[in-house]
């Protein structure tokens, strides 16, 4: 009786399952590579969007940066038309929610933000806290923080970080300042560790800003917490924003958290150090000018210029 042929090679259970899975992989990698280009939005063909590299998956709102932002920040207006013409929305955002307004108002480009707000973009589109106009406020650029105000019925932040009179006072941008003050920005708001616009632009040494909130009736005494502007004037070395401090009545004893004076904190031979040093208690004709001021209150401030007091006078309590 002849015998009966073994099987060449022999699988067990495990061996069988793992063939399985091995073909299971192989099939579908067969049926991927199968798949039409247009399910597999990462290998969709480029396309130029006036002059600019478009990955086509990019006509999504929520997708990633665009060729319509970055023609916006970079103030291409001829690009930014061509863009809306093609089927863009205006108000594109990215994942971080920044829209192409965010950019152009960040590049300073009026005139592609005009375009942008013209066609309906959304001034008051927020990416943690950070709108339009902070964006302006933080470029410098006074016209298209006019644009913005214009359009929006709101100078205030509910978000402690973005702040537009924050960033105009910190960086320097007088003229924002200005604007944001005219339509009603609140000139003492206190933010949690960073303290009142008076206090960062001490912080930041911006003289011109510092000048303009003290004469619009900014309060001297409030800084950040216990810490004054002038405890921060004196940590930044600036003799300037130190004495104008003192005119507009800052206390040179105060005392931080720390228990520290401006004093305490300036450093030995320096400029700073000197003017305080220097500055005397104040005359009467100065504390009779603070008084009044604060009576007044910065929102009638601007009607001392129509009591009946001698010119002069008038010119005195207007520090003019």
């Amino acid at each position: 009786m002849g015998r009966k042929a073994e099987p060449r090679f022999a699988y067990s259970g495990a061996e069988e399952e793992r063939g399985v899975c091995y073909c299971f992989v192989f099939i579908m990698a067969v049926v991927q590579t199968e798949v039409a280009p247009c399910s597999q939005p990462w290998l969709r063909p480029f396309h130029i969007y006036g002059g600019l590299a478009c990955n086509s998956l990019m006509a999504d709102s929520w997708s990633d940066r665009t060729p319509l932002h970055e023609a916006a920040y970079q103030g291409r207006l001829l690009n930014v038309r061509t863009l809306i013409a093609q089927g863009f929305h205006v108000d594109m955002m990215t994942v971080d929610r920044v829209s192409p307004l965010h950019e152009a108002c960040l590049g300073g480009r009026y005139a592609c933000a005009k375009f942008l707000v013209d066609h309906g973009a959304n001034v008051r589109l927020s990416t943690d806290g950070a709108t339009p106009l902070f964006n302006a406020c933080s470029s410098g650029s006074a016209a298209c923080v006019r644009l913005i105000l214009q359009h929006s019925s709101s100078v205030h932040t509910t978000y402690h970080l973005a702040s537009p009179i924050h960033e105009a006072a910190k960086k320097g941008h007088r003229e924002c300042l200005e604007l944001l003050l005219s339509h009603g920005a609140h000139i003492d708001l206190e933010l949690p560790g960073v303290g009142t616009p008076l206090y960062s632009a001490c912080v930041a040494q911006a003289t011109e800003c510092v000048e303009r909130l003290l004469h619009s009736g900014a309060d001297v005494r409030l800084g950040c917490g216990q810490d004054s502007p002038l405890h921060a004037a004196v940590r930044g070395g600036g003799a300037d924003v130190v004495e104008l401090l003192m005119d507009y009545g800052a206390d040179g004893s105060c005392r931080n958290a720390e228990g520290k004076t401006p004093l305490d904190l300036a450093a030995p031979n320096s400029t700073v150090r000197t003017v305080l040093q220097k500055r005397g208690p104040c005359s009467l004709s100065q504390q009779c000018r603070l008084s009044i001021r604060r009576s007044l209150g910065r929102s009638r401030l601007h009607r001392a210029s129509s009591l009946f007091l001698p010119h002069s006078l008038t010119e005195f309590l207007l520090f003019q």
